[in-house]
């Protein structure tokens, strides 16, 4: 026999054993999917954004299956509806949540927060932070390079150009975290949409003592403690020289927001004051 036969025999016999070995493990290790995850990852809306904690939709719709209770779980993305088709799918319960949102916590505008020198890097937050405090004298605040617009895969984003601020879209944003994780200040929370879109926040993240922050910033947080003071819910704490509203515990009274003297504290979506309100606290 030639040596050409000898070898083709060889490996052929190599190859066979070889097939069969693979077939015996992939028989001995085959990993039997659940029918229903490809029905809840259909459920969901495939924006594989990560903001439920998990790397994609189908990451996500495998902790649903697995779980006992979904009170931990959710989409922020596709919110109620979704989550209540899911919780069919599973024959299993969901609660209501609340509407969140995305909220920029600092009005530090150009008008508001003078701009010292000029940074001519990397249009980037992220390289901003890590070379130095920033272009004006707050190192707490917004840089205005629009990290959190080039992640937020919905467009509810925009970085004003006259303010040099984020702006966000309520009907656009889902909440899905993005932005938050982007921005290295941590000016970006998710909070409580609010009945009617009303919310009430303290635009401000600056841990300097008062006067240095008031220096740097026209709105910035000065640590006073009068919101505090007369919030009748406690809804309102001071801690590293700035004021925090717990959405909580807040009941949107606005009681706060004319005792602020340096107008850090926002209330958006509400109808105008009454003139007796208004006389009120000019009166206080």
């Amino acid at each position: 026999m030639s040596l050409a036969l000898i070898a083709a025999a060889s490996l052929g016999a190599i190859g066979g054993v070889s097939a069969i070995i693979l077939y015996g493990a992939a028989k001995k290790f085959v990993v039997i999917e659940d029918p229903r995850l490809a029905e809840v990852e259909a459920a969901l809306p495939a924006a594989n954004c990560g903001g439920c904690g998990f790397p994609g939709c189908k990451g996500f719709a495998d902790a649903l299956i697995k779980a006992d209770d979904l009170s931990e779980l959710y989409c922020p993305v596709g919110k109620e509806e979704t989550m209540k088709t899911v919780a069919a799918i599973l024959g299993k319960t969901v609660e209501a949540k609340a509407a969140t949102v995305a909220v920029v916590r600092c009005a530090g505008s150009c008008a508001n927060r003078p701009r010292t020198n000029l940074w001519d890097g990397a249009k980037s937050c992220a390289v901003v932070s890590m070379n130095y405090s920033g272009d004006t004298g707050c190192s707490f605040g917004c840089h205005g390079l629009g990290d959190c617009v080039f992640v937020c895969k919905f467009d509810a984003i925009v970085i004003d150009e006259e303010t040099r601020l984020p702006v966000v879209d309520e009907e656009k944003c889902t909440s899905c975290g993005a932005c938050v994780k982007a921005c290295p200040n941590s000016i970006i929370q998710i909070r409580k949409k609010g009945p009617k879109s009303r919310r009430i926040y303290v635009s401000c993240v600056n841990k300097d003592k008062g006067v240095v922050a008031k220096k740097a910033c026209a709105t910035a947080c000065i640590g006073c403690g009068k919101c505090q003071k007369i919030c009748p819910h406690e809804a309102i704490t001071i801690e590293n020289n700035i004021a925090y509203i717990d959405d909580n515990k807040c009941k949107l009274c606005r009681k706060c927001v004319p005792e602020c003297p340096t107008s850090a504290i926002i209330e958006l979506n509400f109808p105008p004051r009454k003139t007796s309100e208004i006389q009120d606290t000019a009166t206080n």
